[in-house]
């Protein structure tokens, strides 16, 4: 667990993502805090705030808004209430990723079209829609990370569709990380081993990732989102002011085996 720090005291944030308390974006927004950052949380719908609540209550956010991805008008709200209150942002986080059940448990042969759309949507292009309006609010400069998995880059049982759409977001982070870099903005990835989360539940077979990491990791351990978040919170302070295009792992060395 990150120990009590203040150097990111005066940073402001903005983390989307959070599901519940055992979610990665949770594990990172307390790190943050943790840091004495200052953060805004989002929640998806009404009925799951009452599980993301905890989550804000506990970081003291500032600002606690809801936020669908696929909504242009909340999210322009979200970013209008930044500007309001904090006139900038230092550093966002993207931890989302989605596809529909029968799509995510096919094959990537079959997936369908419209499936395949959906998940690329909420869990690449939302990236895109997010940086966009982030950047006017990074001012001096800033961080943007977002959440992948070792699926990207080698084929991994029963991971399916997700592997490609992965992919995709790695490949938009270093776009990003390119076209904001005269900006000071940073763009990065981060890679942890598998985690028991609600979103990776929705995996077949997820046991079998979890046994795998255990048992071939060189560290013989599992992540945990502690350990994610203190990444996080690492890659978001001046120490990594000149990290940028990158994917972190974070999987006790798994994607080397």
């Amino acid at each position: 667990m990150l120990p009590n720090t203040d150097f990111l005291a005066g940073k402001k944030g903005l983390v989307v993502g959070v599901a519940n308390e055992d979610s990665i974006a949770a594990g990172c927004a307390r790190a943050f805090s943790a840091s004495q950052a200052d953060l805004a949380l989002t929640y998806q719908t009404e009925k799951s705030r009452k599980f993301v609540d905890p989550v804000a209550q506990a970081v003291d956010a500032e600002i606690f808004m809801p936020l669908d991805v696929t909504d242009d008008d909340q999210m322009d709200a979200l970013f209008d209430a930044i500007r309001t209150r904090w006139g900038r942002l230092d550093f966002l986080v993207h931890s989302i990723a989605f596809c529909p059940r029968d799509d995510l448990h096919g094959r990537v042969v079959d997936c369908s079209k419209d499936g395949f759309g959906l998940a690329m949507d909420i869990s690449v292009h939302s990236l895109i829609r997010l940086a966009k309006r982030a950047e006017p609010l990074m001012t001096d400069g800033g961080t943007i990370l977002t959440v992948s998995y070792h699926g990207a880059e080698k084929v991994v049982d029963n991971y399916n569709i997700m592997g490609p759409v992965k992919a995709a977001l790695e490949a938009t982070t270093r776009y990003l990380a390119v076209e904001l870099g005269t900006k000071r903005i940073r763009v990065n990835a981060m890679s942890p081993g598998p985690l028991q989360t609600r979103a990776a539940s929705g995996i077949d077979h997820f046991d079998a990732l979890i046994d795998d990491a255990k048992t071939r990791a060189p560290l013989n351990q599992l992540t945990t989102i502690e350990e994610v978040g203190a990444m996080a919170a690492c890659l978001v302070s001046d120490f990594a002011r000149s990290v940028t295009g990158n994917t972190a792992y974070i999987d006790g060395g798994h994607h080397v085996v």
